[in-house]
């Protein structure tokens, strides 16, 4: 049976695979940047719309990461806007659950699924990191061994509100019968919440908004298992992708669940040119963008754990060890053990003659598909119809209109396949994505 392809935009955001030099990009502020990105993805008939979260400015020795400078506004205010001018694309929003409480998650998230007909989604992200918590009361975060335990309880609990209502209600006005003896009524103690009183809102056009998750560990992965509807995975490579899809699939029957009640979509790229040729070239020029001398510089000191600024960019890669724990940059996910991939990119430059920078370019900026429309459009299916991907987050290098050319060449060329619906046949995401209500 052919599988259909799930898609999905992300609006660019601060960190450099946006190239904010290029004179075509826009204000990451302006409403209108949201809009034109929302439009184009419904054009292209997108399952939903994704943004990010960013809870503190990233810092680098101190000082604000300048691709952070411009910030990010509140997702759900963003997409309760976009709801109005959208019809039918889905609206996703990251909310931390280590920040948050149940209760004004499960009313946020409700309300926008009623503002928007059932369109609201969840993305469930955690943080563990001091630095994060020292913008919330009583310096709050987490020991990073404890975040999905909070996660995991706060999502239980909001899922437990929204079913508070149930769906016997009553609505009699001239009788003055609004609801049901009961209704909203909850009571839930654990051991991060203990809560009771009454919810705020009847049940959702979607019931349960769709649940995200995007954590990688195999903690991560069995969260996920249990109660997401959608994984954003960042296995966007063919092999990469089929050992992470066999891998979430097989967890899914010890939770009684189906394989096709989760979605797994990877962040991608995508270049698209007239030929294979010009979208080569293309692509070379948009990773080379991506990385100017300086960021090729902070790129190493995340991984290297050391103020590196006296480095030449177009040199070699720095002789020191890295440093395992370093606050050198804060805001960004670290790495648990940089020394092997300090030795790959060693092991990469000395076998290709790569300076520092081209280093950077080509370990961390690889763009998933390139090629022409029908290239692209080819291996996209083949990810899908082969269990690599159940669909795609597309992540554009321009904001806003980096997927106006994707929309206008690979997406008629999918929909020829039979693979990418035309137009929608429902209302909700949950309809979209074929979820059970």
């Amino acid at each position: 049976m052919t599988k259909q392809i799930h898609l999905a935009a992300h609006f660019p955001g601060v960190n450099n695979t946006t190239v904010w030099s290029d004179p075509e990009s826009r204000s990451q502020i302006d409403f209108a940047s949201f809009r034109h990105l929302a439009d184009t993805a419904e054009r292209g008939t997108f399952d939903f719309f994704f943004l990010a979260e960013g809870l503190r400015l990233r810092e680098v020795k101190g000082r604000i990461h300048d691709l952070d400078v411009v910030g990010r506004p509140e997702s759900l205010t963003v997409l309760s806007a976009l709801a109005a001018v959208t019809t039918h694309l889905g609206l996703a929003a990251t909310v931390n659950s280590t920040f948050n409480e149940p209760y004004e998650l499960a009313k946020r998230l409700a309300t926008l699924d009623h503002l928007s007909g059932g369109r609201a989604a969840w993305n469930v992200v955690t943080s563990w990191d001091a630095f994060t918590g020292e913008n919330f009361r009583r310096g709050g975060y987490l020991d990073k061994a404890d975040r999905y335990v909070r996660a995991q309880e706060a999502l239980r609990v909001v899922r437990k509100l929204w079913d508070s209502w149930s769906s016997e209600l009553v609505l009699d006005q001239d009788g003055g019968v609004f609801a049901r003896e009961g209704a909203g009524a909850f009571a839930d103690e654990g051991a991060h919440f203990n809560i009771r009183g009454r919810f705020g809102l009847p049940p959702s056009p979607q019931g349960h908004p769709v649940v995200i998750q995007a954590g990688d560990s195999d903690q991560g992965r069995d969260f996920a298992a249990e109660g997401a509807d959608v994984i954003f995975s960042r296995h966007g490579s063919f092999e990469a992708g089929q050992a992470f899809y066999k891998d979430v699939k097989a967890r899914l029957p010890q939770y009684g669940r189906s394989e096709d009640s989760l979605k797994i979509m990877p962040a991608v790229t995508v270049v698209v040119a007239d030929n294979d040729r010009e979208a080569a070239d293309k692509a070379q020029y948009i990773r080379e963008q991506q990385v100017s001398g300086p960021t090729a510089i902070v790129l190493a000191e995340l991984l290297w754990g050391r103020d590196l600024s006296s480095y030449d960019p177009d040199g070699p890669l720095p002789a020191e060890d890295p440093v395992v724990g370093s606050a050198v940059t804060q805001g960004r996910v670290g790495y648990n053990d940089p020394a092997p991939i300090v030795a790959e990119w060693r092991a990469q430059a000395e076998a290709h003659g790569w300076s520092l920078r081209q280093t950077v370019i080509n370990q961390q900026n690889r763009q998933t598909f390139i090629g022409s429309p029908s290239t692209v459009a080819a291996a996209m299916n083949r990810h899908v119809q082969e269990d690599a991907a159940d669909g795609f987050v597309l992540v554009p290098h321009l904001t806003p209109g980096g997927l106006d050319d994707f929309v206008d060449s690979v997406v008629p060329l999918l929909r020829d396949r039979g693979v990418l619906r035309s137009e929608y046949t429902g209302t909700t995401l949950r309809h979209h994505l074929g979820l059970d209500a």
